[in-house]
This record gives C-alpha cells, structure tokens and sequence, in this order.
C-alpha cells in the first residue's frame, strides 16, 4: 500500500510531538542528565525519561490513534460526520464493566478492570452486530447505539450510588474521567494488539465504506456484502474503542475531530480516512496529554477532562457548519 504525502507529514509531526512530550515534564533535567538518560536507562534520569514519560506518551499516542481510527470507520459506516466512538455504546458498555470491577474490589488483581473493559465492550459490539444483521437503515442502528449507550451510562450512575466504598467510588470517577498517567509499557502492549487487528478490519472494510457513499441501493446493486461490511466496520470500531477504554478510561472527541482534520485532505474518500484519521488522532491525544501535564495547575488536568473541553466547542462548530449546508 502507498504512502500517501499526507501520511508521510502526519507521521513526521506525531515524531516530533512524541520527542517532545519525552523530553517535556514536570520534573526538568539538565543536558547532562539528558546525557545520562540515553547512556544509563537504569539510572535516575533514565528512569524518568524511559519508564516514567515514555510509556505515557506512547500510550497516549497508540489510544489516540484507536479512537481516530474508530471514529473514521464509524462515520464512513454511518454515513454521519457527527458519529464517534462513544455514539455506539461501546465505550459506556466498557466503562460499565470496569466501574463494576472496581467496585467489586477487583482493581488489586492486574489486569482485572482492563479484561472486564474489553469484555463490556464485547458485549455491546454483539449486540450492535446482532441488531445490524437484522436492521439495515444506518439511522436504526445509531437510535439503537444511543439507547445502548443511555442505559449503560445509567448503571453507571447506579452504581456509584450503590457503591458500599468511597474510595471505590473515587477510583472509578478517575478512571471514567480518561487519563494515560502512570501508564506502563504493559498497558502499551495491551492497546497495541487491539489496534493492529483493528486497523486490518477498518482496511478490509475501506473498499465497502468507498462504495457506501454511493447510497446503500446503488452498493447493494453493485454486489457489495453490506453484512459482511457491518460486521467488519463494528468490529474495528468496538475494539478500537475497547482497547482505548480499557487502557486510558473515557476519552470523548478525539475520534469526532480527527476525521474532520483531514477530510479534506483526501476528498472525503472514507477508505483514504482511516489511516490519516489514526495518526492524527495519536497526533490529538499526546499533545493534549503534553499540555494537561505542563499547565500550572494545583492537580494535573485528567485527560478525557481536557479533551472534552477542547472538543465540545469543535463539535459545535461541526454541528452548526453541518446545519448551514443542510439550508442551502
């Protein structure tokens, strides 16, 4: 497959920003330190920049790009430049289990919450997949991922009032409120697989999603398997977004905006969308990551906080742009 220029720039940039939120913390190390970080990674310096800061930009950058991805084959699936990962219920089904786990005490086995993610997630992808096999208007299956995403976010709410610990209640807010601190190279591994995988589905459904843009009668007539196109755009989607769920907690807009930034760019062909929409939504999350770490503030800015509000002006920009053309 061809590299694209603009893939080419996007992958440059998303360097330059890892190098930078490397470099860039709260604690400032010297040029000798710096010296000594990539001469002696078992020293002080070197476990700063290496175990401390590393993992949580890369992590940062793998998340980023699950969302872009998913929101980029959400969208071009749905037909909808509004829809984002969270529009399905996916991520409130993993956020569902994991605030379920903590609270059941089972944030002291590793790995536990980050499983019980993955699992809510897979539930809700099940059910979107069952409920689209058997309806094939697009606007069914958004009304259905919007209940599915209600309910869930309800036992949520449920269950931080049936929750019998406040320290239990404390724990899941922070993680429903998305953060990459303290992130290890282990959570990096558990992201990364899910987004290779997910990354074939998306490509193996691009053909699809270029010929949906056609209208679902014009694609049905033309042999496309919109079954087999459904299946493999939730998939990609749901375990996208599970895998970013299960790693970082609840972070909105990225997947609505990156699509969006680079739309142009390829003409609004949503099969050229899904690698760009990745690398500039890795691009998103670990500059805003980089800025919530470095702004002056008393407690560090969780992530899913900042990005929201950054994104929630964007989404109503889009949203009221998107309403001058539907007058015109």
């Amino acid at each position: 497959m061809r590299i694209s220029r603009l893939e080419l720039m996007l992958g440059a940039a998303l360097a330059v920003a890892l190098v930078a939120a490397i470099l860039t913390g709260e604690t400032a190390l010297s040029p000798a330190q710096f010296g000594e970080a990539l001469t002696r990674p078992g020293s002080g310096p070197g476990e700063v920049l290496w175990q401390v800061r590393a993992p949580r930009a890369v992590c940062a950058i793998v998340v980023g790009m699950a969302l872009g991805l998913a929101g980029a084959v959400m969208q071009g699936l749905l037909r909808n430049p509004l829809a984002e990962p969270g529009v399905l219920g996916v991520s409130a089904g993993a956020a569902l289990a994991a605030a379920t786990a903590i609270v059941a005490g089972l944030a002291a086995i590793p790995g536990a919450v980050e499983v019980s993610a993955l699992l809510g997630a897979a539930a809700a992808t099940v059910l979107l997949v069952g409920f689209a096999l058997k309806v094939r208007a697009p606007e069914a299956l958004i009304l259905f991922g919007v209940a599915l995403s209600s309910f869930a976010g309800a036992a949520t709410a449920l269950i931080f009032n049936l929750s019998p610990s406040p320290i239990a209640t404390a724990e899941v807010m922070a993680w429903l409120l998305g953060s990459v601190q303290n992130r290890s190279w282990i959570d990096v591994a558990w992201v990364m697989p899910a987004l290779l995988l997910s990354a074939c589905l998306g490509l193996g459904a691009a053909p699809g999603l270029r010929m949906l843009t056609l209208g679902d009668e014009t694609a049905g007539t033309s042999g496309l398997d919109m079954v087999r196109l459904r299946v493999l755009a939730l998939a990609a989607a749901a375990l996208a977004t599970g895998a970013a769920v299960a790693v970082a907690g609840v972070i909105g807009f990225v997947g609505l905006v990156a699509p969006h930034i680079v739309r142009a760019s390829v003409r609004g062909d949503p099969g050229r969308l899904l690698v760009p929409s990745a690398l500039t939504g890795g691009l998103i999350l670990v500059v805003a990551d980089l800025l919530a770490r470095i702004t002056p503030t008393d407690q560090e800015l969780k992530l899913g906080v900042f990005t929201a509000l950054v994104g929630a002006p964007i989404f109503a920009l889009i949203a009221w742009r998107a309403a001058r053309e539907w007058r015109l």
